[in-house]
């Protein structure tokens, strides 16, 4: 397993135990040089989504990784964490429709937490 699968499924548990909505997670390790990961996750309201930045912050800590840039504040309705081969975007429900991330990056592919 590579530390990208790894961190990538220590922020997904992370999410899902702050009951985040609509968990996805695009390879795009074949489409882009950016990352190996993006997961992608929103939830129903401000201190949710500040909730859910915090736990995965927390998971990272514990596997010894930090943030190399964290995009949004508290007020953010879209929240981007940069961990490398991991990029975690944390969405309120409206700006997840608006952006639609998963079409622009649908050239990735889409993979449940058990593939990683």
């Amino acid at each position: 397993m590579t530390e990208s699968n790894v961190l990538a499924k220590a922020a997904c548990s992370a999410l899902s135990e702050k009951k985040a909505e609509d968990i996805r997670i695009i390879d795009i390790s074949e489409v882009s040089v950016l990352a190996d990961y993006f997961i992608i996750a929103n939830g129903a309201n401000p201190n949710q989504i500040q909730a859910m930045v915090d736990a995965v912050e927390e998971a990272m800590a514990k596997l010894g990784q930090s943030a190399k840039q964290i995009e949004g504040n508290r007020q953010s309705s879209w929240v981007l964490m940069d961990y490398g081969d991991l990029i975690v975007h944390i969405f309120s429900r409206e700006d997840r429709l608006f952006y639609d991330l998963e079409r622009i990056w649908r050239d990735g592919r889409s993979l449940e937490v058990e593939e990683l």
